[in-house]
């Protein structure tokens, strides 16, 4: 027993078990706590226990933002894992924004006060959204020993660097375009005062912009590039295929949050960085773009306003480019970057329409995954659905009981749409689920460990 647990779990000596058993009328309940790095963790612990714990990594925490323990997606996920016999556990890792260094063994030390207090679980599965799938994906490659299996919804399973790098290609478009003699930095932010500034003024930019048909079709090669999808929002009426003002239209409000993305929360992990940990030098954008889903689109928004795409592809390629930081990307890669290295089962779910982690996302870990030979170990499902991580309950639910599945029988059972949805609305009948089949495009620029060492 460490002493961290001891420090979190007074009682700890007395409860400890030698295996799993079911939680008595007297364990049942909510809990919490902190950890000696003054991370709180909480976990809710039914008195039918099945035996399973679900680790949960939440999502990013902005800097400044109350910074709680979460252990379910939300109270409806939980509500429904409870009554099925699930103990549910997490922590709000000891700082906010990208506390990467700081997740992983957080959420690790976490499960050892459930050890210690519940004792050994038959099962574990880790789960997680948003960045929180970033958090389980790093737990499911580096600490496999600890779980059984994973499910990272909505992740940013393309790992830091790759979404450093893709934020930055929107970002330098954007300012390249529409503000070439602003000074505004887009990286090295000195402190979030500076960040804010910065926010403020590409968002005026893109809003001015916004107002005349060349400024559209340059926001639509600045979100092609980073793959922001023309319906992204369910609050937004869904366009026809090939109706590109409406599908811009879309993308444009993607924008007008894209830069508290790219500036302030930019500004926080180059902070623990140390430095910028993305690059542009050397890449390629007409490449780039000749692969997005949504270069028909931009072809056709520049001709209809007489802009010549090849112009502004080339002032892309002519104008100065902005390298990392060394041991900025260094810091990124030791803690998340992924190898595809599999050992245990990982499910990722992704909507199709999410603007803030695109789900060509899951094509970067794909790719890694099968580079590294481990491609039998992961499935993707796919939500047809605008917006980032809205899932319904039952979506959640049918995943999770799609990993257990893998986990107790040792092979992937059916993960195709019908199959899914039918998981769905046994979960949560009444409801529209809305698995579908689906191959999302190539993401446009991915880093994983084994490709950066070739």
């Amino acid at each position: 027993m460490t002493s961290r647990i001891l420090l979190t779990c007074a009682a700890a000596a007395t409860l400890v078990l030698s295996a799993a058993a079911p939680a008595t009328a007297a364990d049942q309940g909510h809990y919490e706590g902190k950890l000696a790095d003054g991370a709180a963790w909480m976990m809710d612990v039914p008195r039918n226990w099945n035996g399973t714990v679900l680790l949960y990594s939440h999502g990013y925490h902005p800097a400044g933002a109350p910074n709680v323990a979460e252990d379910a997606p939300s109270t409806a996920v939980a509500g429904v894992a409870l009554e099925q016999g699930y103990a549910l556990i997490g922590s709000s890792y000891a700082g906010s924004g990208w506390a990467v260094e700081q997740a992983v063994p957080d959420q690790l030390s976490t499960l050892d006060v459930f050890t210690a207090r519940f004792g050994a679980a038959r099962r574990t599965i880790a789960w997680g959204t948003s960045y929180g799938g970033l958090v389980t994906t790093a737990i499911a490659e580096h600490h496999p020993d600890r779980i059984d299996g994973s499910l990272a919804m909505c992740g940013l399973v393309h790992g830091g660097v790759a979404n450093w790098n893709s934020t930055l290609d929107a970002a330098y478009a954007v300012k390249t375009l529409l503000a070439p003699d602003t000074s505004v930095p887009l990286t090295g932010l000195g402190d979030q005062a500076t960040a804010t500034n910065a926010a403020a003024t590409m968002t005026g930019v893109v809003n001015t912009a916004q107002n005349t048909p060349q400024g559209r079709a340059r926001l639509a090669l600045a979100a092609a590039l980073h793959n922001i999808p023309g319906y992204n929002d369910p609050g937004q009426p869904r366009p026809a295929e090939h109706d590109w003002p409406a599908q811009q239209q879309n993308q444009y409000q993607a924008f007008t949050r894209f830069f508290t993305a790219a500036m302030n929360w930019r500004q926080e992990a180059e902070t623990r960085a140390g430095g910028n940990m993305s690059w542009n030098t050397g890449v390629d954008y007409s490449r780039m773009l000749a692969r997005s889903p949504y270069s028909t689109e931009v072809e056709a928004l520049y001709k209809a306003a007489g802009l010549s795409l090849r112009g502004d592809l080339d002032t892309l390629a002519n104008s100065p480019r902005i390298g990392a930081d060394p041991h900025a990307v260094g810091y990124m890669k030791r803690n998340v970057a992924f190898t595809g290295k599999l050992t245990k089962p990982q499910l990722d779910i992704h909507t199709t329409g999410d603007g803030l982690v695109p789900v060509q996302a899951e094509s970067a870990y794909h790719d890694a995954v099968a580079e590294a030979g481990s491609s039998r170990l992961l499935r993707q499902s796919y939500v047809d659905r605008a917006g980032h991580c809205t899932f319904t309950a039952g979506e959640q639910l049918a995943a999770l009981h799609t990993v257990e599945d893998r986990v107790g029988t040792g092979k992937w059972g059916d993960t195709g749409p019908a199959a899914m949805n039918a998981k769905a609305t046994a979960a949560q009948p009444g409801v529209a689920h809305a698995y579908i089949r689906y191959r999302p495009a190539p993401y446009p620029r991915p880093f994983d460990l084994a490709s950066a060492q070739h």
